[in-house]
């Protein structure tokens, strides 16, 4: 599925990945291939991707890595959008 994650001063990252997990007003949860399409607040937390992604240097520092193929992004707040195997998050 196609991730994209735009942020108020740039596109942060754009590209294929395995899953996303993020931190929803009514809790986590994870989208992977072929999820219902969904529409989601999101609250202050960590966006998790997992799959073998490459950042862009400007953005690199913004990011951290996890566990196993995993690279999180701290958010404050944002929304969220799934469709047709596409995300966008809008974070802040």
């Amino acid at each position: 599925m196609h991730l994209e994650i735009v942020s108020p001063e740039a596109t942060l990252f754009s590209g294929e990945v395995t899953s996303v997990s993020v931190p929803g007003v009514n809790g986590e949860f994870e989208m992977l291939n072929n999820h219902a399409p969904i529409v989601s607040l999101l609250k202050e937390g960590f966006v998790k991707i997992s799959g073998s992604i490459q950042l862009d240097k400007e953005v690199q520092d913004k990011f951290t890595k996890g566990d196993k193929n995993t690279t999180l992004l701290k958010i404050n707040s944002g929304t969220l959008e799934m469709k047709d195997n596409k995300v966008i998050v809008l974070a802040d």
